[in-house]
């Protein structure tokens, strides 16, 4: 699938190999694309190498400085959900994060692979555009230097980065006080989907009553309708000096609108594109206005990612070994995960699509749940996995006892043909670990990742909440 994996422990020894290799290495971070598409391209996938940067220490940090926010090139979009930073100072990318796909992709997908991958679809490109965000890239040769995101992107999956250059900080400045933003994404499905279209929007007005406030500041962002994403700048220009009025909502909607150079595509036409610009663009200036742009917002969204607070461990491996359900394996490489799980005998983890929409390869890796999938087999090496065969006991320990999770099952019905049952249970565990009496809104999260065939996710969900010890010890 690749040539190689190398894992260097330093910023530098990473700008080092990418210099010697150039276009033959990738580097990887999440992987969530990076993957499908050496997999789909599988003769030039076979002669690219890999520079996994997930052991490089201080590279997963969101921290404020100097007026501005900034994230490092390891930060995924769980710890964007979970951080008091992003979500008090830029909220419309926290809710772009949490739009991405669901939260085993979540755990290893990064912000930087998002805007690296450069899809005009990609959610957090278009918060970030709103908010002024710029980046900076580095290399070996030539040092550091900053671009705004805007000149980032040169066209569809087109980005100024050279190949010997790495990009090592996301910088958003932060915004004066009182100013709301939010984002909206319309999708074919709850869960897992790309973007049909999404809109963010940043306003400050210069009072505290935005029903009578005159708009100061207006940034508005269209994704997936343009070959990259772009602002809506005659909307922007409209607005600012203006109230929020009814008649000032629908006109700025349709000067986005008009502004809007979609395609017909699989998920969507360009005349449909375009008038759900209109309308979710409308939809989010009421929500600002009307200051709603956080409901439905989760105070601890799911993570799965257990006591780990999303930071993979980066202490240097000791050999190619892997500890899989308390054994030490040595896995194969040169493949994903999920593949040499299944090489080595761990016939539990199943392949349901290699892409990441199923979550039937659900296992722990270093205790946060992933599709096995998207990750390296090299990921592991020193690291503990646990697959579904390693699940038996209350807490996950090697006993002969079923998981809470999957006696509930038994019990009311929820077990299905078996084939993506196993990741449903490694979902299912991962949330009970991190709340013990989940709602049934938090497991219908836990488990947006993870797909049934033969459907009847009631009884699976009737299950994961039954399993919750409150409930249980209730019975």
């Amino acid at each position: 699938m690749y040539r190689f994996c190398e894992s260097p422990l330093t910023v530098e020894d990473a700008l080092r190999l990418k210099a010697e290799h150039g276009a033959a290495a990738r580097f990887i971070a999440g992987g969530t694309d990076l993957l499908i598409d050496l997999a789909r391209d599988a003769a030039d996938g076979a002669g690219i190498g890999l520079i996994d940067l997930t052991r490089i220490p201080g590279l997963a940090d969101i921290w404020e400085e100097d007026g501005a926010l900034h994230l490092g090139p390891l930060v995924t979009h769980n710890q964007c959900v979970r951080s008091r930073l992003v979500v008090e100072h830029a909220f419309a990318l926290a809710r772009a994060c949490w739009e991405v796909g669901a939260p085993q992709i979540r755990n290893r997908a990064t912000v930087a692979g998002n805007l690296v991958t450069a899809s005009p679809a990609n959610d957090t490109i278009v918060p970030l555009l709103t908010l002024d965000a710029s980046v900076r890239l580095e290399s070996a040769a030539r040092g550091s230097r900053t671009l705004p995101l805007a000149r980032f992107f040169r066209g569809v999956r087109q980005v100024d980065l050279a190949d010997d250059e790495m990009l090592t900080r996301i910088t958003v400045p932060l915004p004066e006080a009182g100013r709301r933003g939010n984002f909206i994404k319309l999708g074919l499905r709850r869960a897992q989907a790309i973007s049909v279209l999404s809109v963010a929007g940043s306003l400050a007005c210069d009072g505290s009553d935005w029903q009578e406030a005159t708009v100061t500041h207006a940034a508005i962002a269209l994704g997936a309708v343009a070959p990259t994403v772009e602002r809506a700048t005659e909307a922007e220009d409209y607005l600012t000096g203006k109230t929020l009025t009814d008649e000032t909502i629908a006109a700025a909607a349709q000067l986005a609108a008009a502004q809007a150079r979609p395609i017909d595509d699989l998920r969507g036409s360009a005349s449909y594109r375009t008038a759900m610009v209109e309308t979710l663009v409308a939809r989010l200036l009421r929500q600002l206005r009307a200051g709603r742009e956080r409901d439905g917002w989760l105070p601890e969204p799911v993570t799965l990612w257990g006591d780990t607070q999303g930071r993979w461990p980066v202490a240097s491996r000791q050999g190619p070994e892997a500890t899989v359900n308390g054994t030490v394996v040595e896995l194969e490489g040169g493949m994903t995960l999920l593949d040499s799980l299944r090489a080595a005998g761990f016939l539990g983890v199943k392949e349901g699509c290699a892409e990441g929409e199923c979550g039937a390869c659900t296992v722990y890796l270093d205790g946060m749940a992933v599709m096995s999938c998207l990750a390296p087999a090299e990921r592991a090496a020193g690291s503990e996995v646990v697959t579904v065969e390693g699940l038996t006991g209350p807490a996950g320990q090697s006993t002969e006892l079923l998981h809470s999770v999957q006696q509930a099952l038994i019990e009311s019905g929820g077990v299905q043909c078996g084939f993506c049952t196993p990741g449903i249970v490694m979902s299912a565990a991962a949330l009970l670990a991190e709340r013990a009496s989940p709602s049934w809104t938090e497991a219908q999260e836990a488990l947006a990742g993870n797909l049934c065939r033969c459907t009847g996710y009631r009884k699976i969900l009737d299950a994961v909440v039954a399993a919750g010890r409150g409930v249980r010890d209730e019975e």
